[in-house]
């Protein structure tokens, strides 16, 4: 049994496949609320152009 419990704290083999998905998730939490925080201010600035745009009178 100690053998087993020595050669499974020796073994970090995946810790580095955890490492790179912790990772990988960090980086999809901070895009995903990137886009969510730009995204409403692109649509609000095509909204205003729309607007401008409808606004217009042709000459």
């Amino acid at each position: 049994m100690t053998k087993l419990i020595a050669r499974f704290r020796k073994n970090e083999s995946g810790a580095t496949a955890i490492e790179y998905g912790l990772i990988a998730a960090l980086i999809a939490v901070v895009i995903i609320g990137a886009t969510t925080a730009l995204g409403t201010n692109i649509s609000e600035k095509f909204t205003e152009i729309a607007t401008k745009i409808g606004a217009a009178k042709p000459q």
